[in-house]
This record gives C-alpha cells, structure tokens and sequence, in this order.
C-alpha cells in the first residue's frame, strides 16, 4: 500500500471526464484499491477557481459544489486541510528558478510534510526531488 498526493491537474483529468490525459502508469496507481489517494485542500480551492473561470470543464457534474463532492464520494480521495505544520515545510522551501506558482508550492510542501508521493504532469516538480519529495510524473 502506497500514500499519494494528486495533483490540480490529476484531479481536473478526473473530473472533466478526460482519462486519456492520465498515463497508464499513473491509471494504475489511481485504479489499485490498495493505495489511499489524497488530495490537498490547496489543490481543491485551485480546482474549483479553474472551473469557475471556465479553465476547466465538468461533462458531469452540473456545478460546484458538485464537484467538491465528487472528489470523496465518486473518486475516493480524501481531502486533507494545510495546517500550520504544511505552511512550515513552505517556508523552508527552495523555489527553483522559473517556478514561480504559489499553489504548486503549497502542493510540493504538503506531500513532503505528509510523506506522501505527488502525481502530477508538472514536469517542473521533479526538481524538488532534493527535497524530499517523492514524485510519480504523469506523462499525457
């Protein structure tokens, strides 16, 4: 059994119906009952401000609110808060050069406070590697 932590994106391919942007490896990461899946409540506020300005669509889900159901009553992922000891790991973070997105970093700092390993198609993630992350690319 392994912890992961999915990211904007995964979550955005899941709920907009789209799994062919999901690769075979990570779709079995996602589909083996085994593995607890979570996901940030950073990456829910980011995924719900992409759907409410038409940055990502929902084939299923007439709405909001719906969607914010969806993550733990149809995918099964569990949306854990970013507490005080996530906002810690931030702070000591590195940012690489040219990577400037305060969500992304939110996100890398919650997976490596919980230990978790981050599934994104964030190519710019690997780099943080050296910092404990541990990190499955999803290769679309």
């Amino acid at each position: 059994m392994a912890r992961y932590l999915l990211d904007t994106n995964i979550l955005a391919f899941l709920i907009s119906g789209n799994p062919e942007n999901i690769s075979h490896d990570v779709a079995s990461i996602l589909e083996d009952y085994g593995n607890q899946l979570y996901t940030s409540s950073v990456v829910v506020s980011e995924l719900l401000q992409l759907y409410a300005i038409k940055k990502v669509r929902a084939k299923k889900y007439a709405n909001a609110i719906e969607i914010h159901k969806a993550i733990e009553n149809d995918f099964y992922i569990k949306i854990v808060p970013f507490t005080k000891e996530h906002t810690g790991v931030l702070a000591k973070l590195i940012r690489m050069d040219g990577h400037n997105d305060p969500f992304d970093h939110a996100i890398i700092s919650h997976a490596i406070a919980e230990k978790l390993i981050l599934i994104s198609s964030d190519k710019k993630f690997k780099s943080y590697r050296n910092q404990e992350l541990s990190f499955v690319f999803n290769k679309r």
